[in-house]
């Protein structure tokens, strides 16, 4: 009975002893080499795993100063927003109204309605705009709360710009001639 197969072949006698394997060879033996040796660790490309604590932290702080920025930038729009809609609101004191939302306690969610172009439009109010609505009648909740975001978002956004473009032919047209501005040149030029 032969021995067991060892995981390396045995060495055939040359001339200085051994003979140098060739590339095929080893790429054999790599193939019908044992499977249960581990390979070298794999990385996950771009990524340094040397890198040390501090350097993590550095990046952990870049990364925390650009979210910082984005939630100021976020809030400075949002309140520009809702002065925005306390304005608009104002230029349509007949049909604007601030109502809660269904459920909602007294400082829950507000929506401010307002009727513009025929058609009932609606934006949501957070708890801490509503000292910008006091100018704005109270009504009681409505039962039904048009979506945030998605196809009634869509329709909305799409009558206020038709709306938008009807004002603005409107005061073209009822211009003369010597009150029109001169028409403003593209940026850059």
């Amino acid at each position: 009975m032969s021995p067991p197969p060892t995981s390396t072949p045995p060495e055939e006698p040359g001339a200085g002893g051994s003979r140098p394997r060739g590339r095929a060879a080893t790429a054999l033996l790599r193939l019908l080499g044992p499977r249960h040796r581990p390979g070298p660790p794999r990385s996950v490309p771009g990524h340094r795993a040397d890198v040390a604590p501090d350097g993590c932290r550095q990046e952990l702080a870049r990364w925390q100063r650009h979210a910082d920025s984005y939630a100021r930038e976020l809030s400075r729009v949002a309140l520009e927003r809702a002065h925005l809609l306390a304005w608009l609101a104002a230029l349509h004191p007949s049909s604007a109204v601030v109502t809660p939302t269904t459920g909602a306690g007294p400082d829950g969610t507000h929506l401010l309605r307002l009727t513009a172009g025929e058609r009932q439009l609606c934006w949501w109010l957070q708890p801490t705009e509503l000292p910008l609505f006091t100018h704005v009648p109270y009504a009681e909740p409505t039962p039904v709360c048009p979506p945030r975001d998605g196809h009634g978002a869509a329709d909305q956004a799409a009558h206020i710009r038709r709306h938008t473009r009807l004002l603005a032919l409107e005061g073209a047209f009822l211009t003369t001639p010597g009150e029109r501005r001169p028409a403003a040149r593209p940026a850059g030029h």
